[in-house]
């Protein structure tokens, strides 16, 4: 699968290590994955879209084949400015996987010659996702080894200061 520009879309609020599993392995199967950060203003997100892209850049240092960039609008669109080939996708139950279709198909009528490329984190990842983070660590619970160690401190000092503000 070499040769091949893969886009992997999200919000990425937080980045957990399930979203970091599957770009290390991303990484290995194509010539270029880049890291789309979703800019969606419907949503009320923990960090900003800066911030995000940040700890990405952050955790994804080392892998000179993996870049960060922050889109709106259709992935497709996207992903044909980017000329890519496909897009990443991860599934972690069968519930995701029914969400996932329908996306992949709308995606594919959209654009036939993207394809959807889907991919289970390592099974020590399979329950974790951005939102029950976020929620563990509001009620002062642990996330260590759910998140990279940048991602639990950055998430730390979020959380204090908007208790701070709160009063």
């Amino acid at each position: 699968m070499s040769d091949k520009v893969v886009i992997y879309p999200g919000s990425f609020d937080p980045i957990t290590n399930g979203h970091l599993d599957l770009i290390e392995r991303g990484a290995r199967m194509f010539e270029h994955l880049v890291v789309a950060v979703l800019t969606n203003i419907e949503k009320r997100p923990l960090f900003t879209v800066h911030e995000r892209v940040d700890m990405l850049r952050a955790v994804t240092k080392g892998m000179s084949n993996v870049s960060v960039d922050t889109f709106s609008g259709l992935v497709v669109e996207y992903a044909k400015r980017k000329k890519a080939q496909a897009l990443l996708r991860g599934i972690r139950a069968f519930s995701d996987y029914e969400y996932e279709l329908q996306m992949a198909l709308m995606n594919r009528r959209l654009e036939p010659t993207l394809e959807t490329v889907f991919m289970m984190p390592a099974e020590s990842y399979t329950y974790v996702s951005s939102r029950l983070v976020k929620e563990v660590l509001l009620h002062n619970g642990s996330v260590k080894n759910l998140v990279p160690a940048i991602v639990e401190e950055r998430m730390k000092e979020k959380i204090a200061s908007r208790r701070g503000a709160n009063g």
